[in-house]
């Protein structure tokens, strides 16, 4: 089983990665692995694509079951092996962004809002973050949104789960 789960920041993928690998006794593989070098602070980074892509492929293919997690859907479609599903998780934005200030406390503490370049880490991750939602044709915005997510849905020409709402890890599992 190869299982790709995906959606925005704070939307639940790598809880559900996690809680779903435990289940099914198989390896949970988080795109931010590949994609950030390892730094402290974390994320600070980005990894050449070509080795990302390397990395990334090796660990899929020494494996016959696993569970991918994360946007990746400007990584090549070379990349990937056939996923047998592909999840996607949406979550309504006043959700999202509380959960993800949430993370970035639990995770820097009050360095966010104290120390001024992690203040300013902070406020451009959440500002991009928020984009995620508004139609791209109003902001201007092009990293990852909805409308990227939604339209290489649809390039896909296969069906995807698609799970929107607010539901616990559990509701989600059963929903698989």
């Amino acid at each position: 089983m190869k299982i790709h789960l995906f959606g925005a920041s704070a939307s639940g993928v790598t809880t559900l990665g996690h809680a779903l690998a435990k289940k099914l006794n198989i390896p949970y593989f988080d795109s931010d692995q590949y994609f950030w070098l390892p730094t402290d602070p974390p994320f600070t980074s980005k990894r050449n694509p070509e080795e990302r892509n390397q990395l990334i492929k090796k660990a899929l293919t020494d494996t016959d079951h696993w569970i991918f997690g994360g946007s990746s859907v400007s990584w090549g479609s070379n990349v990937f092996p056939k996923f047998d599903l592909i999840v996607f998780l949406w979550i309504p934005p006043d959700v999202r962004l509380k959960r993800l200030k949430e993370r970035e406390f639990e995770r820097y503490g009050s360095a966010i809002y104290d120390d001024p370049d992690r203040n300013k880490n902070y406020q451009e991750f959440m500002d991009w973050a928020t984009q995620y939602d508004i139609d791209p044709k109003e902001s201007g915005f092009k990293g990852r949104s909805l409308k990227v997510h939604e339209d290489w849905i649809k390039g896909l020409n296969r069906e995807v789960l698609e799970i929107r709402g607010d539901f616990s890890v559990e509701e989600r599992i059963q929903k698989l």
